[in-house]
């Protein structure tokens, strides 16, 4: 079953009640520019030696950390609406900050949400982050099938049938687990007219469009460009999907190589809903 969860105040970390929220409007239709990066819990990596060189930043803390993550902040200003997979949720490694709330105020983001997947105390506390500069009607937090460790983020903007539903993600390696979460979030969706499916999808666009359980939905892939390694972009495994009925504006791979991956974005363009 869905936890049913509030955003938070970046500021305070209070909760936010938006059962009353609405989305605002620009000439008749709301623009969305959305983001999703797997930032590798501010880790640089730049070459296939460092996921062993650097494999101790997994455990414990380092200077360069905190930086990355002003770097990340700063890059999420232009952005209203950002899923972020391998965020630490406050453990050593991180220096006992949580990195979604940083990131949120690095950002200037009012609102943020924190989907702790995997706790290993004082080690790690793995995490999927959402940052909403948009008022978000409801939200549910997803543990997804198989090993645990997986999760999906569900936000639902405005009401009616207008309303677009978002799914923030970060799926398995393995094609079978793979799957069997993807038909997990395609139930999730069937029953809404918009939606975006987006995050660290971990295949390729054309697996997800026609040799998954997303092949019976009415999806969109904006865009097709590589996101791994970042030092050297060969395979496109960060996506933003799109239904049908949502426009599209600019889409691009952001050139910020931090991470493994790299950020990808896309601005939508909806059907203004009537509140």
């Amino acid at each position: 079953m869905p936890r049913q969860k509030q955003l938070r105040q970046a500021k305070t970390g209070r909760l936010i009640d938006n059962t009353e929220a609405s989305s605002y409007c620009i000439d008749g239709k709301e623009t969305l520019r959305l983001l999703s990066f797997n930032i590798q819990v501010g880790i640089s990596t730049g070459a296939y030696w460092h996921y062993v060189t650097r494999s101790w930043k997994h455990i414990l803390p380092h200077q360069e950390r905190f930086k990355n993550l002003q770097r990340i902040g700063f890059m999420l200003n232009d952005f209203d609406l950002v899923a972020i997979q391998e965020a630490d949720g406050g453990s050593l490694r991180s220096n006992y900050i949580n990195q979604v709330q940083q990131l949120a105020q690095l950002g200037k983001f009012p609102y943020w949400y924190q989907q702790l997947n995997r706790d290993l105390g004082p080690f790690a506390q793995h995490s999927n982050g959402l940052l909403s500069r948009v008022n978000v009607h409801s939200l549910e937090d997803h543990p997804l099938p198989g090993p645990a460790g997986r999760g999906a983020i569900l936000l639902q903007i405005g009401s009616g049938p207008d309303a677009v539903v978002v799914v923030m993600m970060h799926l398995a390696l393995g094609t079978k687990v793979r799957n069997q979460q993807l038909g997990y979030v395609r139930e999730l969706v069937q029953d809404y007219r918009h939606y975006v499916l987006m995050g660290d999808l971990n295949t390729h666009v054309d697996d997800l469009l026609y040799r998954s359980p997303l092949r019976t939905l009415d999806l969109r892939a904006p865009q097709s460009i590589a996101t791994f390694p970042s030092w050297n972009p060969q395979q496109c495994l960060d996506h933003i999907l799109v239904s049908s009925g949502l426009q599209i504006g600019q889409v691009s791979v952001l050139p910020l190589p931090i991470s493994d991956h790299l950020p990808v974005a896309t601005e939508i363009i909806l059907p203004c809903a009537k509140h």
